[in-house]
């Protein structure tokens, strides 16, 4: 083998890396421990306030040291992988823009009854059809009103230089599409402020291209109706005159009381008891905060001590990173401290009732060598606490370059806003120094740019040190508040505490013992080459979750199948190269011959596996979403390691003990011949198997037509709570009691157990009001009050709205379209010959029906749910390149046996012995993922029970269909090209029997 030192290279350096990038995970968690001792009390309970403080002070300071590099718990969290919510708990949320709201206000809520035709049908249409909801009512539209010009219903007041009355159909239809485009994007940077204000740990939002809708994910929300007011709240976008610090005398009197204050507080804290000390080490009081810290950044060579006339006291936070006359700043790590002082009411009596306190929405870093830090903004209320201007006056802003080529920020207000804003610019200007109006939403300072002159005719400039970013933000606050945004949650998942710690313990229990079976299966099979196979397979594992790491991925229960099953492939890999090599031994050659001749025999199979496999990982990571998305995305890193490990590692391995003299045993005694005596008619039986597999198909049809599919909330719509109860209960008594609180469907099941249940209705889905879902939770815990002495936990909620319920469908159907076309072309392409890429397809397709039929026929006596959802379509792929894996290798032992066939024998003969030399590897393969799987299945828990089931009867039916079907179809279709072929043959073998 060559380049041995490169692939030796690049496993030291890569394990090196992935030990260092998992190395953030480790002290990531040792920080979060020690913010859960900081907050528990004495009998054991979490106070999630002091847990969330403790994490804030930390969030600008050195944790993590490495090698002289010091790295702040902020970017340790950049770089750990994190649970997902089905591990954490916590919330995940699918909001959608109404797009027809969009276009009914940018029409100026138009009466036309056309118009509002075509917002019907095309809110009709949009229930099943996969275009944009803006292309179906301009198609509607244009049907209606053929000759009719689009501008005659959007040009009005509110689309002021945006459309025009001489505007064609097509500029118009651009306009409105930008408009729904910029709609969104503002609700992204709404949604992400407040998110960054929730007060929780690395909320995640993003934009979902194509559909109109934002996903985000809160992990440890432990109150869902807060977060639905949160996320749908209406925007408030106002602006309010800034009062300079150092030109109100007032306000500096004032400043100057509440410092005296808190360094009152600070000295008597000195004279506390030795337990408060340590209380305050832990952050738990403010005279912790008193302490080091303010000292330290006072000591800060640059920094500043502020307004000379009120720092003659002693030190104080209030002071500790001050810049200047104008403004407070304070590190990201002090802004609880500072909240805490200006809540109390003594020191809140202190500060005039005209002026409020107000952060900015993000730290700044332009100030050379001070630590990052955000400004706190003093703001002029008036008597009424109204402000002057609100949102209503903006019509349109968007990213601009000044005069000096600057990024900026122009701004055009209606009628109304042009004059109040001529009138307060020009007091603005006249001020000495020049006054600055902040613009806030939400409470929360955007920017707060100098006013220079008087700006009379509404056209307004922004401009700052903003960067392209920053200017696009700013334009989405504007234009926040000129266009109405209606958002509806349209999917929403919310894990308690409870249930993911009990995922974590199954998820860890998973991957430990099915890790064990890998290892020990190898070693009882192989001996010392199985403990070499075991090499790669930890060289996988830790190559695997390096990545996962350095790609700051959040390791779900899938996404742990997804880490078990490459494992399991990786395993297959060595297992072919394994078969390979025994293959030769036990035919007499030497190992050093064996091992090149194994490796180059594997090969090809090994690629084309591995081919197959990514292509529908690849396919589950475009169409899928969630935490199928979790599992493609562990899959795909998952074969890319084994390849490497399995092919290059495992080679160099060898090759430094053949160098040295050593032999390296391929078989236990038992094993050197395992399934090797087998010797099945596949190809004369195919008529029986070609009669079960009917049977089975033609059972599962029957059902379906008589009963229909058991779809999963998310192809149907719906709610599901699983609920935990003190006692156990019967499903027939839960139902019946709460069907008085629920009309419609309502169905009740068992989940994995121990008092808990899973219960799905269908009330109020169809309702887009904001509080359906609080009024569905409130049904549903009146009804569960009614079990007197039986407490009863929500312990999870999953709502699908039936709009994203239909293109998680229509995704379903897509991605097994594509997956199958795919595989098709690649088997066409590598085997180049029809027969073998129709054999594969019917495998493929049998496998599909097979497993669909006996889902459906096993789902009513089966202990758990088992439903037609996501999970299940992600099965179904796997299961799908799990049947092709097999097919390939199966048909490339055919295409090698066919190549040498003798021409006194029959096609059928010569693909019955491939069948029977390749079956070793098949059972031993196929008998190592079940192993895997079934441990899954085991102790993966209740919420993929289903989805591990699925792939369990898969690959017992992928085995099955690449054997007995597949081949023998190929066969059947064989033509006189297929007996006799014209490429040449890639190794000679004796057939045996």
């Amino acid at each position: 083998m060559q380049n041995k030192g490169l692939v030796v290279f690049l496993s030291v350096v890569t394990t090196i890396w992935c030990f260092y990038m998992f190395s953030f995970t480790v002290v990531s968690y040792r920080v979060q421990s020690k913010a859960v001792a900081a907050a528990t009390d004495k009998d054991g309970n979490i106070d999630l306030l002091k847990k969330q403080k403790y994490l804030d002070s930390v969030w600008t300071a050195p944790v993590y040291n490495f090698l002289g590099i010091e790295y702040t718990y902020k970017e340790v969290k950049d770089y750990e992988l994190s649970l997902g919510l089905d591990l954490q708990g916590g919330m995940h949320v699918t909001l959608e823009i109404s797009p027809a709201d969009i276009i009914r206000s940018l029409a100026a809520n138009n009466q036309d009854s056309a118009f509002n035709n075509a917002l019907k049908t095309a809110s009709l249409q949009a229930k099943s059809s996969t275009k944009s909801y803006s292309t179906l009512f301009f198609n509607a539209y244009q049907k209606e009103n053929p000759g009719r010009r689009l501008a005659s219903i959007f040009n009005n007041a509110s689309t002021k230089g945006m459309i025009s009355s001489t505007d064609t159909d097509a500029d118009v239809i651009a306009a409105v599409e930008k408009s729904i485009e910029s709609a969104i994007s503002r609700s992204y940077t709404i949604i992400s402020n407040r998110l960054d204000k929730f007060g929780t740990s690395q909320p995640t939002v993003q934009i979902l291209p194509g559909t109109g809708r934002i996903q985000v994910e809160i992990p440890g929300a432990d109150n869902p109706q807060r977060v639905r007011k949160l996320l749908q709240g209406v925007a408030k976008l106002e602006f309010w005159d800034v009062v300079e610090v150092g030109q109100n005398p007032q306000l500096m009197n004032a400043l100057a009381q509440i410092n005296k204050i808190v360094v009152d507080e600070a000295k008597a804290a000195k004279k506390t008891t030795a337990t408060a000390a340590s209380d305050s080490s832990s952050n738990e009081n403010l005279s912790s905060l008193l302490g080091a810290d303010s000292t330290a950044t006072g000591n800060d060579s640059t920094a500043t001590k502020g307004l000379d006339s009120l720092t003659n006291t002693d030190t104080s936070p209030l002071y500790a990173l001050n810049v200047g006359m104008n403004s407070l700043r304070y590190q990201l790590k002090d802004t609880a401290q500072i909240n805490d002082i200006f809540r109390k009411p003594r020191v809140r009596a202190l500060i005039p009732r005209n002026i409020g306190i107000f952060w900015a929405n993000k730290a700044d870093k332009n100030y050379p060598g001070m630590p990052e830090a955000l400004d706190l903004y003093f703001l002029e209320l008036g008597r009424k606490g109204e402000a002057r201007l609100d949102g209503s006056s903006i019509t349109y802003a968007k990213e601009d370059i000044d005069d000096k080529g600057r990024h900026a920020v122009s701004m055009s207000m209606n009628a109304t806003g042009t004059r109040t804003w001529a009138g307060w610019t020009e007091e603005a200007a006249n001020k000495n120094p020049q006054g600055r109006i902040a613009i806030m939403l939400d409470n929360v300072v955007f920017s707060a740019p100098v006013v220079n002159t008087k700006i009379p005719n509404g056209q307004s400039v922004i401009s700052g040190n903003f960067t392209l970013e920053e200017a696009k933000d700013l334009a989405s606050v504007l234009q926040a508040g000129s266009l109405p945004v209606p958002t509806k949650i349209v999917e929403e998942t919310s894990v308690g505490p409870t249930l993911g710690a009990e995922s974590i313990r199954n998820g860890i229990i998973s991957i430990i013992v099915g890790f064990l079976i890998i290892i020990l299966f190898m070693f009882v099979v192989y001996n010392a080459s199985g403990w070499v196979a075991d090499l790669a397979v930890i060289l996988n594992l830790i190559f695997l979750l390096g990545i996962l790491a350095s790609l700051n991925a959040a390791l779900t229960l899938p996404g742990i199948a997804g880490i078990l099953l490459s494992l399991a492939i990786a395993v297959d890999a060595n297992v072919l190269i394994n078969e390979r090599v025994k293959e030769d031994i036990n035919s007499g050659k030497g190992m050093d011959v064996s091992l090149r001749a194994g490796y180059k025999g594997a090969f090809t199979a090994i690629i084309d596996s591995n081919v197959t496999t990514l292509i529908k990982g690849f396919v589950l990571l475009v169409f899928g979403s969630g935490l199928i998305y979790g599992f493609a995305v562990t899959l795909i890193i998952g074969i890319l390691c084994s390849f490497f490990t399995s092919v290059f590692f495992t080679r160099v391995i060898f090759e430094y003990y053949i160098r040295r003299g050593k032999n390296i045993s391929f078989s236990q005694g038992w094993s050197k011949n395992l399934f090797r005596s087998i010797n099945i008619n596949f190809i004369g039986n195919r008529k029986i198997y070609y009669t079960i597999s009917s049977a089975i198909i033609v059972a599962g049809i029957a059902l379906v037509s008589i009963q229909g599919f058991n779809f999963g909330v998310d192809f149907k719509g719906g709610r599901t709570y699983v609920v935990g109860f003190e006692k156990s209960l019967t499903s027939n008594e839960i139902r019946e009691t709460l069907s008085k609180n629920f009309p419609g469907s309502l169905e009740v099941k068992s989940y994995g157990g121990n008092a808990k249940y899973k219960i799905t209705t269908d009330f109020l889905i169809d309702d887009d009001s904001d509080d359906a879902t609080a009024k569905a939770e409130q049904q549903l815990t009146g009804g569960l009050a009614s079990f007197a002495g039986n407490k009863a936990t929500i312990l999870s909620s999953y709502k699908v709205g039936p709009t994203i319920a239909n293109d998680i469908k229509i995704n379903a159907v897509v991605s097994l379209l594509v997956a199958v076309v795919l595989m098709f072309l690649y088997i066409l392409v590598r085997f180049r010959k029809w027969q073998f890429a129709l054999g594969t397809i019917v495998s493929l397709f049998h496998t599909v029906f097979v497993l669909l039929a006996l889902f459906i026929l096993l789902e009513p006596i089966m202990p758990f749910t088992m439903e037609i959802d996501q999970a299940f379509v992600a099965a179904i792929l796997t299961v799908i390149g799990y049947s092709i894996n097999d097919s390939v290798v199966v048909f490339d032992r055919v295409r090698e046996f066919l190549a040498g066939k003798k021409s006194n024998e029959s096609t059928a003969f010569v693909v019955n012995n491939a069948l029977n030399d390749t079956l070793s590897r098949t059972l031993i393969t196929g008998m190592s993922t079940i192993f895997v799987i079934l441990i899954l299945f085991i102790f993966g828990g209740e919420s993929i029970k289903g989805f591990t089931f699925a792939m369990l009867i898969g690959v017992l039916i992928g085995t099955y269909s690449s054997l007995c079907i597949g081949t023998p179809v190929l066969v059947d279709f064989s033509k006189e090209d297929l007996k006799q072929p014209d490429n040449k043959p890639t190794a000679n073998k004796a057939v045996t029997a």
